[in-house]
């Protein structure tokens, strides 16, 4: 069977792999036809656009707030297509409707890349990808891969536009005049000759009048977009309002804690269930499987969170070990180093005659690279608070994908998902781990067992750090031919790793028998498409399946493959006797965005310019999620301990939205990336997680963050990601100053200082 027949019948349908809501024109997803439905004193406009009876106006908002910052850019495009001050849009959280689709993101290669590798070639571009029914049944309603912006950049533009024009449709009506000679100020149409009313007081006559044709705003005539706003959701984490999903509280809601199994993929055995429910305030004791990817084990509930994570710690339990053995990171490593000499890899790029350079009497200067597991870290630990009653599943979760969590309620509880509600609270950080769903069907399996009660799950830190979704570990070998010259002629690229989109969608689509074999662009994604021009490329990945749960990390591939490639590039500036700066320019001849960005970070940084003795400059470059970003890190070591002083960072994100969010999502990834350069490594030994709190996977201290300057290329291209795209570049900057520092060439994730 070929394989994209194999796709076909899996999803159930011939014709199933189609092209979903994003071949469809713009307009179609503002949902004109289908209004929002309003509460009382609200006027849908259409799909995404109340008016309130003050003239005020409600968004609906299909995108999670993480720290991000879309609570604040989203609304920013609707009030500068209305004309509103920021202050007057407020947001409602999205239904669950195809018009919030997230298009983009899977346009970005997330959450995964079915291509039908058989009927075209194998070079992997941008925008060839199929978006799949496979998907739209996930649950598309997601946020990441730093595509809210972009996703939203015309439709919630071309839905504020729309509502627009029918309101001065509807004044124009009513008034008797001609719609062109009306104005709009802070959300008030006027006419100079004297009749003024806010949106407010036309809404409902607006309801009834077709928009005629949609305009947007040019871009001369922005007030908003691209202007320092202040950040909305900042006043409610300030003064305690903001809810988190730790922060709800339902009446008579009783708390649960878990215990799952230390050895991953394990069992409970023999329980001793008994000690539970002698402690104070223990109310249940509930056993359970191993839900959407999870390890299986138990959770107690209690009247305090405290009560059941004293009780169920206190349970003697005898852990069955996982039936295919238990596993071993370092092992798995020797494993993947294995795979790179083997069969079984997929071709992703491939450009000229890498093979004849190499036969060619060319200089081969190659390298092995790798990158350990690494854990998500979130701030809050995974949590979820669900109520079952009367046929009804009422969930309250810090959630990524507010669909997928309620298709897992609706099959854990046996209910149709129609039955399910969903209410999204913020959430104390993603980086990915809020793809999952794990957490909210144990909250709804252990509210099954509470009588309609609410209960409130909560992992502590241990359970969130020994049972996460990993960045998977992968390995890379880099080889490049110079000529006499010392100019590099070709680069070939082989890694291995596990796939993550595979995974995730065999957790995700548990309808599908048997596991899903698709290749997957996240493993590649970073190495395929570099914007040096090598006359002669092979870029290639073995996939593997090493049954350590993996997941989406902040930049999923890009995360460990910049750090492949960018270090790569500096050691074959070394090699060859060239400056880092001065290669990369040559290699960017055919890139001038990429060389644009470069530049910049560099004349910024003052690369080529005295340091302090005792420090030393690295630079990278790096393409992800729509963005290109320049990082120069500025190093020094101190009695054997790492110093980052300042990062300078380029960033062309494409139109910028608020340009204080994306220096702060630049100095948010460069925080995260360090952390995990310094610090970040999970090691398996005999199927157990070693590390299990913050001393043994520690984070950044504010003491050691450097300084970070950000600099944003002017653009008029659609925006770009932000949220990730600052990520990749930061671990070979540093490796690579440290290198100019010291000599020594860092070829392993985490950096060794000694």
């Amino acid at each position: 069977m070929k394989r994209r027949t194999w796709l076909l019948s899996a999803a159930g349908a011939a014709g199933a792999l189609i092209v979903g809501w994003g071949a469809l024109p713009p307009r179609s997803r503002t949902g004109s036809g289908r209004l929002w439905p309003p509460a009382e004193g609200q006027v849908a406009l259409n799909g995404w656009i109340k008016i309130k009876s003050d003239g005020s106006v409600v968004v609906a908002m299909p995108r999670s707030e993480m720290g991000q910052g879309v609570h604040t850019a989203l609304p920013m495009l609707v009030a500068e297509e209305l004309d509103m001050p920021l202050v007057r849009v407020h947001i409602e959280q999205a239904g669950v409707d195809t018009i919030y689709g997230n298009v983009a993101m899977l346009m970005a290669g997330l959450p995964f890349h079915p291509f039908e590798f058989e009927e075209r070639p194998a070079k992997v571009q941008a925008g060839e990808w199929v978006v799949s029914k496979l998907a739209r049944e996930l649950g598309i309603n997601a946020t990441g891969g730093s595509s809210s912006v972009a996703d939203a950049w015309v439709v919630m533009r071309t839905a504020a536009a729309t509502a627009r024009a029918s309101l001065l449709g509807a004044a124009s009506l009513q008034w008797r005049l001609p719609v062109d000679e009306l104005t709009v100020k802070d959300g008030v149409v006027s006419h100079a000759s004297g009749p003024s009313a806010h949106y407010g007081e036309l809404a409902r006559f607006a309801a009834a009048t077709p928009p005629g044709t949609v305009t947007l705003k040019a871009r001369k005539d922005w007030k908003l977009i691209g202007q320092n706003e202040p950040r909305k959701d900042i006043p409610a984490k300030v003064d305690g309002t903001a809810q988190f999903g730790l922060d709800v509280r339902r009446p008579g809601m009783l708390y649960a804690a878990i215990r799952l199994c230390p050895m991953l993929g394990g069992a409970p055995g023999t329980v001793g269930v008994g000690t539970a429910l002698a402690m104070p305030g223990v109310e249940r004791f509930v056993p359970l499987p191993a839900y959407a990817g999870s390890t299986a084990g138990f959770a107690v509930v209690a009247r305090s969170w405290w009560q059941a994570q004293q009780a169920a710690q206190a349970v003697p339990v005898e852990w069955q070990q996982r039936p295919a053995g238990s596993l071993d990171s370092r092992q798995i490593e020797r494993e993947l180093e294995d795979a790179l000499q083997g069969e079984g890899d997929f071709t992703f790029h491939e450009q000229g005659s890498v093979a004849q350079a190499e036969a060619g009497g060319n200089r081969k200067i190659e390298a092995l690279y790798r990158a350990p597991y690494l854990a998500h870290a979130t701030l809050e630990p995974m949590n979820c608070t669900a109520q079952v009653r009367d046929g009804k599943v009422l969930v309250w979760a810090p959630t990524q994908v507010p669909q997928m969590a309620a298709g897992i309620a609706a099959r854990v509880a046996g209910v149709p998902v129609e039955d399910v509600s969903v209410t999204v609270t913020l959430l104390g950080g993603g980086f990915g781990r809020r793809l999952e769903v794990d957490y909210v069907a144990q909250a709804v399996r252990v509210a099954m067992d509470c009588g309609g009660r609410p209960v409130q799950l909560i992992w502590s830190r241990e359970e969130d750090t020994t049972h996460d979704f990993y960045r998977p570990m992968h390995v890379a070998r880099l080889a490049a031919t110079v000529d006499a010259s010392g100019l590099p002629v070709s680069l070939r690229i082989r890694s291995a790793g596990d796939a993550i989109s595979p995974r995730w969608l065999e957790r995700g689509l548990p309808a599908l028998a048997g596991p899903v074999d698709l290749p997957d662009k996240t493993t590649a994604e970073g190495l395929f498409d570099l914007p040096y021009a090598f006359d002669h490329q092979h870029m290639s990945h073995v996939a593997t399946r090493k049954s350590v749960p993996v997941g989406f990390w902040r930049s999923v591939g890009h995360s460990h493959n910049a750090f492949f490639s960018e270090s790569f590039i500096d050691e074959l500036a070394s090699e060859t006797g060239q400056a880092p700066l001065g290669l990369r320019r040559q290699l960017l001849k055919n890139a001038p965005r990429h060389l644009a960005v470069l530049d910049l970070a560099a004349s910024q940084a003052g690369w080529g310019t005295s340091l302090p003795a005792g420090q030393a400059r690295g630079i990278a470059l790096h393409e992800s999620f729509g963005s290109i970003v320049a990082q120069v890190a500025e190093v020094s070591l101190l009695n054997g301990e790492l110093r980052v002083h300042r990062v300078v960072c380029a960033i062309d994100c494409g139109t910028v939205v608020n340009p204080g969010i994306v220096a702060q999502q630049m100095e948010s990834s460069v925080v995260f990336a360090l952390t995990a350069a310094l610090y970040g490594r999970v090691d398996i030994h005999q199927g157990v997680v070693q590390q299990k709190n913050f001393p043994d996977y520690p984070m950044l201290r504010l003491a050691q963050s450097p300084k970070v300057l950000t600099y944003m290329v002017a653009s008029t291209r659609a925006p770009g990601g932000v949220g990730e795209p600052g990520v990749p570049p930061l671990a070979p900057a540093v490796a690579n100053a440290l290198f100019a520092l010291t000599g020594r060439r860092q070829r392993a994730l985490p950096l060794v200082l000694l």
